[in-house]
């Protein structure tokens, strides 16, 4: 069984005490886990019990601390961003971030931007305050680049775990869809809003199931609420 974690924001108690009593062959976590220390070290009493998988989201670059505390810990290597892992006997593709206006934001101008370096040439050519670049850099961590996403796609994969949600939700992403349909995924999962909403009327339009799991909720691989 592989669990999907919707953003923990800091609060990481329930995930633990409930992997500890139902022990998930996996747990995949959505984004906006905020580790206030390396995750390795917060979710210490479960590593024995289940494999820990995550993508980040945009408030896991708000503080250098944070991204430090999943990009530089000891599960550094279990980030399924741009990339796919079989896990539990599915293929699952992860793409981490959002969609933001000064890289990559569908339906506006398109910038040139295609990853993280291209981003920093372009910063670095606007004179501006050190702590203005050094913040800007930050949040930019966390956007959606295009050679990300179009990377993943000439993948396949089972199962899309993403921030951002897809079209089916008021403030998702048609490029969700696309993505997902290119990769033959089946399921989507994200997190972000913090909501659960019913897109079963949507499914034979799309092509895949969807699934938003909400703030600090816990949903099973079959569609199934654990918390």
């Amino acid at each position: 069984m592989i669990w999907f974690l919707g953003d923990v924001h800091s609060r990481f108690d329930h995930v633990i005490r409930l992997v500890k009593l139902h022990r998930p062959e996996a747990v995949v976590f959505l984004g906006d886990l905020e580790c206030s220390l390396p995750l390795d070290i917060i979710l210490r009493p479960i590593l024995d019990i289940t494999e820990i998988w995550f993508i980040h989201g945009n408030h896991d670059s708000g503080f250098p601390a944070y991204w430090h505390n999943l990009y530089g810990c000891g599960l550094a290597e279990r980030s399924l961003h741009g990339r796919v892992v079989e896990i539990a006997g599915h293929r699952i593709a992860g793409l981490g971030g959002t969609f933001e206006s000064q890289v990559w934001l569908p339906g506006s101008p398109d910038t040139g931007i295609q990853n993280y370096s291209d981003y920093l040439d372009r910063l670095a050519l606007r004179p501006q305050h050190a702590d203005i670049v050094a913040t800007k850099k930050q949040h930019a961590l966390s956007a959606i680049y295009p050679d990300d996403y179009f990377s993943l796609a000439m993948e396949k994969a089972d199962i899309l775990v993403t921030h951002e949600a897809p079209s089916c939700h008021p403030h998702g992403f048609s490029e969700i869809d696309e993505l997902a349909q290119a990769m033959g995924a089946k399921m989507v999962v994200h997190g972000h809003h913090h909501d659960c909403l019913d897109y079963r009327s949507e499914w034979p339009t799309l092509g895949f199931e969807a699934h938003g799991v909400a703030f600090r909720s816990i949903m099973a691989i079959d569609g199934s609420v654990i918390s």
